[in-house]
């Protein structure tokens, strides 16, 4: 009966997802799978059976996409089928849907990448047996939907705790996420050495430090710290310290590009690297990405070649043309995730802030107040705010330094966005940062 419902589930949701692009109702990422879960609880359980090789989940706070999407585009460019929930749909439904959309019963696939929602993830666990879990990092979230650190790092370590054969691959430089590793089979990434070789980008951050201690209850020293907790660290009470990586990464970031060395603990070698994308934050995503796909062992210039031709998923250091301007949208949405895109922004660019309040953004705007907005109190424009929060960004932007005459409040985000595009000078560049549904809505405006 169960078999029954799983097949009925997949003709449902194809043509429950026809209708909705006919209709336009919808980008479709999460309805048809939310049908799907309502025919058939356990859909996802019959769902690994149509991967042939691996099953990789990526979770974090920051940078699940990005990862997710460049290792796919590595296995892809590595002549392997994908499955991947590439508009970043991670919760159960969204999860589901991409499987219901993509799967038949005579049509598999080498790999799944599937990122999953910190919370989801557990629950994700029950239904759907993963070889992989890619960690990328834990920082302080939507407090309304995870609470503290503790709480998200308790929802991933129950998933893990829960799968048998599941390998770990984790982000060293991060004590929070080396704890999962604990008595479980996992390898490490991390930074030897970062290089800042940019005058446009602020290595420095006005954000304020969260203290971390060790799970000895004493505070953690640090070697090198390269922002938040990420870094080199070491407790003197208990030894606790950052495991040596199997894949060490040096890196030299640049204004809009970085160098980036791989040294693969296994055989010995180190891999050169080039990744189009700002900051030191994808640096680390790409870290994870190769990584991953050297421990699989696509040779070299693959994944060279796929990481020069990466383009980002909308908002993730996405670059678009916006009536002949050169734009970039940066998804922002928590302190130390919005601290570190600050820290990239061009400051002659003509800049946007569009922050929403829906569920999916987060309820609690309190972040606001801990992000270092003061990054943009030298911009040489007008900032316009916008959104639903338009007028609570306006304020932060106020006791950031900002001159009151240079913040400009347009609610509206499309108007919002004309209004820096509207220059006949197209060599004006323009910086949108939003929140996550306000990116949504960029993102099906057409200029």
């Amino acid at each position: 009966m169960n078999k029954f419902r799983f097949y009925i589930s997949l003709i449902l949701a194809r043509v429950l997802y026809t209708s909705i692009k006919l209709l336009g109702r919808s980008s479709g990422t999460s309805f048809a799978g939310m049908v799907t879960l309502k025919i058939c609880p356990d859909f996802l359980s019959y769902c690994k059976g149509y991967i042939k090789s691996s099953a990789i989940t990526v979770t974090g706070t920051n940078g699940k996409t990005t990862t997710s999407g460049l290792l796919a585009h590595i296995l892809e460019s590595n002549h392997s089928s994908v499955l991947h929930n590439i508009k970043g749909a991670n919760m159960l439904t969204g999860i589901a849907n991409v499987f219901a959309l993509n799967i038949s019963p005579f049509k598999t696939f080498d790999y799944a990448v599937i990122e999953s929602d910190e919370a989801y993830l557990t629950k994700l666990y029950d239904y759907f047996n993963a070889d992989f879990l890619v960690v990328t990092n834990l920082f302080r979230d939507q407090l309304d939907r995870y609470g503290e650190l503790s709480t998200t790092a308790s929802f991933i370590q129950n998933a893990i705790d829960k799968s048998q054969g599941l390998l770990l691959l984790l982000n060293a430089d991060d004590p929070l996420v080396t704890n999962l590793g604990k008595e479980k089979e996992a390898l490490y990434y991390g930074f030897e050495e970062v290089e800042f070789c940019s005058d446009v980008h602020n290595t420095e951050s006005n954000a304020p430090t969260e203290v971390f201690n060790c799970v000895c209850g004493n505070p953690l020293e640090y070697d090198k710290r390269f922002f938040a907790q990420e870094g080199h660290y070491y407790c003197n009470a208990c030894g606790f310290k950052r495991p040596e990586p199997d894949y060490k990464g040096y890196v030299k970031i640049h204004a809009d590009y970085s160098e980036l060395t791989v040294a693969d603990k296994s055989d010995g070698k180190s891999y050169n690297f080039r990744v189009n994308l700002v900051g030191l934050y994808n640096a680390y995503n790409a870290l994870a990405a190769i990584s991953y796909a050297l421990l699989t062992g696509i040779d070299y210039d693959t994944i060279k070649n796929a990481v020069e031709s990466y383009k980002s998923i909308f908002g993730r250091a996405e670059k678009r043309l916006i009536k002949g301007h050169q734009a970039l949208i940066q998804l922002i949405k928590n302190p130390t995730g919005a601290s570190e895109v600050l820290k990239t922004v061009d400051l002659s660019s003509n800049i946007v802030i569009a922050i929403n309040d829906n569920y999916a953004d987060g309820r609690d705007i309190s972040w606001l107040w801990d992000s270092d907005f003061e990054q943009l109190k030298n911009a040489q424009n007008p900032i316009i705010t916008s959104g639903i929060r338009a007028k609570d960004m306006a304020v932060r932007l106020k006791y950031a330094g900002v001159p009151q005459d240079k913040i400009v409040v347009c609610e509206d985000i499309r108007s919002a966005v004309e209004m820096v595009a509207n220059s006949e000078n197209k060599d004006e560049r323009i910086t949108i940062l939003t929140s996550y549904t306000a990116l949504l809505k960029i993102s099906k405006m057409k200029f």
